[in-house]
């Protein structure tokens, strides 16, 4: 399964922090994950609007 970030996203970037292999990446107004995810869901928790789902 993948994880992609939802149009919650409030572009704050605790994510890309959280991130071990930078797979997180601006994409407009939110941010997205790209295919270099290895689905570690490390940013999953760092999300503070539960903007990440698998």
């Amino acid at each position: 399964m993948a994880l992609k970030i939802t149009e919650e996203c409030i572009a704050c970037g605790s994510c890309v922090a959280t991130c071990p292999v930078a797979a997180i990446e601006e994409a407009g107004d939110i941010y997205a994950i790209n295919d270099d995810c290895t689905e570690c869901k490390a940013c999953v928790d760092s999300c503070p609007v539960s903007a990440i789902v698998e």
